[in-house]
């Protein structure tokens, strides 16, 4: 017979055990990576859909970034529930992130051979759902969102870690350690404290958007776990205040400096400006002006940066309606390094008012692929509205 001390250790030790079972979670996370999805964004393609175009990303110097942003989710989740149960692929569609994150992993009976294809990304879905995954936790952009939703439609609750070009839809976090934050939510929630919605699904022509025309439609709806604060909003228009934006953008163009390079993000916002110097530049791409003039036109990362490390530089760009994303979305041509060169206090941000009152949550939003650069450029910061106005924003990450 154990003596008192000795059970009252048992007795502590299976408590312990206990409590330690009840946080565990309740749910089974499905994650689905797409190895390709936002390489094109640095190199100035617009997106990666097709073989003819990632092998061109690729050739361009294109580097993944969809597995690191898929690992930064799943710590967050493992730093929230470490013993949480994922189910993926093997390899590059999802359990090579898993083992990075320190997550058990139960690896599905199929294996993407060679470059994984839209197919691939529904079988693992389909898969998933048959493996009463509670969640499909998935990195990629729009596109991938749309195969998801072809292959389970809204039969289980998707939530996308940010991870392509240009993302419209609303089943997103604003951040690869939201999307981590909010999956262990709504694994372990026991008190229905996780709400879910409907969210936009957008179609996105890619091909299109490269000849600078952004052609989207609404494709479907699928079901998000929702909490305000860790999901983006659809991309919404931009609404009226057409002579207020006109004013402004002729002043910012009265206002560059000799001698300074300006880089220019993409979106009508920011062509007006151009506009205004008597310079074509590209609507969907990052552009250069220096005295008035073009000096670089749709520009790669690596050309973006070159141009800035030449002499001083700012940074123009607008903001996204609805989501209110400065970096991030569709202008990954301007990367961390090029915005740390140029500094905070040299990045000028244009929107009207309207645009800036419409933004769910009141706030700006950067997602730079640098999580401390994130953090840095967070507080407030002035946003030109129109002649001789501004409003001040806070930048969150």
């Amino acid at each position: 017979m154990l003596p008192a001390v000795g059970r009252a250790i048992r007795v502590r030790v299976s408590l312990t055990a206990m409590k330690s079972r009840m946080a565990t979670s309740l749910a089974k996370i499905g994650l689905i990576v797409n190895p390709v999805a936002g390489m094109g964004g640095s190199v100035g393609l617009k997106g990666t859909d097709g073989g003819d175009v990632l092998a061109r990303a690729k050739a361009l110097g294109a580097q993944p970034v969809a597995p690191a942003r898929a690992v930064r989710a799943l710590q967050r989740l493992s730093a929230a529930d470490p013993g949480i149960g994922i189910v993926s692929c093997a390899g590059a569609m999802g359990g090579d992130a898993a083992e990075q994150a320190k997550l058990p992993v139960a690896l599905l009976d199929r294996r993407a051979a060679g470059a994984t294809t839209a197919a691939d990304t529904r079988a693992a879905a389909q898969e998933l759902r048959g493996r009463g995954a509670a969640l499909i936790l998935f990195a990629g952009g729009d596109g991938t969102a749309r195969d998801i939703l072809d292959a389970v439609g809204d039969s289980v609750p998707m939530l996308g870690i940010p991870s392509g070009v240009k993302m419209h839809s609303a089943v997103f976090a604003i951040s690869p350690e939201a999307a981590g934050q909010l999956a262990a939510l709504m694994a372990t929630d026991r008190g229905g404290a996780i709400s879910y919605r409907e969210a936009e699904i957008m179609d996105i022509d890619e091909e299109a958007v490269r000849t600078g025309r952004l052609s989207a439609r609404l494709y479907g709806y699928g079901r998000v776990p929702f909490q305000r604060h860790l999901v983006q909003s659809a991309k919404a228009g931009a609404g009226a205040d057409d002579a207020a934006l006109d004013g402004v953008c002729r002043e910012i163009a009265q206002e560059m400096l000799r001698g300074v390079i300006y880089i220019v993000g993409p979106g009508t916002t920011t062509e007006r400006i151009l506009g205004h110097l008597g310079v074509a530049g590209t609507l969907l791409g990052v552009d250069a002006i220096l005295d008035g003039r073009i000096v670089g036109r749709d520009l790669t990362g690596e050309q973006t940066a070159a141009l800035a490390r030449e002499r001083s530089a700012q940074i123009i760009v607008s903001v996204i309606g609805g989501q209110g994303y400065i970096f991030g979305r569709g202008n990954q041509q301007i990367g961390p390094g090029v915005i740390r060169s140029v500094g905070r206090d040299n990045i000028i941000i244009v929107a009207t008012q309207r645009k800036l009152a419409s933004l769910d949550g009141g706030r700006l939003l950067a997602d730079t692929g640098d999580r401390e650069l994130d953090e840095q450029l967070q507080g407030y910061i002035r946003v030109r509205t129109g002649p001789g106005q501004s409003a001040v924003m806070r930048i969150s990450a």
